[in-house]
């Protein structure tokens, strides 16, 4: 309620989650950032469509390409390529959703920060829930899906998370 409402816990307005996740390494996981490197990070989605759903986003707040600089575009259009690579490798999709909701308009929740959405999939996996009852249903705790994929962007070059699997360990 806190994201909905636009609060932090002292009552103030929240700052950008895509610009404030990928700077602690000691709350990655909580935050579920996967690697940050310097221009561009991937986390899981809090809001997913489906279990594994990406977001990679540039460091810098920015809501637009064009406002990227050459280095910053590179890092994010390689990430996104690696990103979809390692997902399909750890959860082994059938096929998957890759794209930008760009501008306030474009159906995304955050319209002031570029980032891109790598959405795995499967056959079957859309079922009658979402049309219905705009409910979405998801098999998996984010933080299963996070210490899944965690191993398939170890080796990428950039601040990764402490890997503590300990089911006691998970974020509350």
């Amino acid at each position: 309620m806190d994201y909905i409402l636009g609060h932090t816990s002292a009552g103030s307005t929240h700052s950008c989650f895509l610009c404030t996740h990928p700077t602690d390494a000691a709350a990655f996981r909580e935050n579920l950032v996967l690697v940050a490197q310097e221009h561009a990070f991937v986390g899981l989605n809090r809001y997913p469509f489906s279990a594994g759903h990406l977001l990679v986003s540039p460091r810098r707040h920015v809501a637009d390409f064009s406002l990227l600089t050459a280095e910053e575009y590179l890092a994010l259009a390689t990430l996104l390529r690696e990103s979809a690579e390692r997902l399909k490798r750890a959860l082994h999709c059938e096929a998957m959703n890759v794209g930008f909701n760009i501008g306030k308009h474009s159906g995304g929740s955050v319209s002031d920060h570029l980032h891109g959405h790598v959405v795995p999939r499967w056959a079957g996996d859309v079922n009658f829930m979402p049309v219905i009852a705009d409910v979405r249903i998801m098999p998996q705790y984010l933080d299963e899906v996070w210490q899944r994929m965690y191993p398939a962007f170890s080796d990428l070059e950039g601040v990764h998370p402490q890997p503590a699997f300990r089911a006691d360990s998970a974020p509350k």
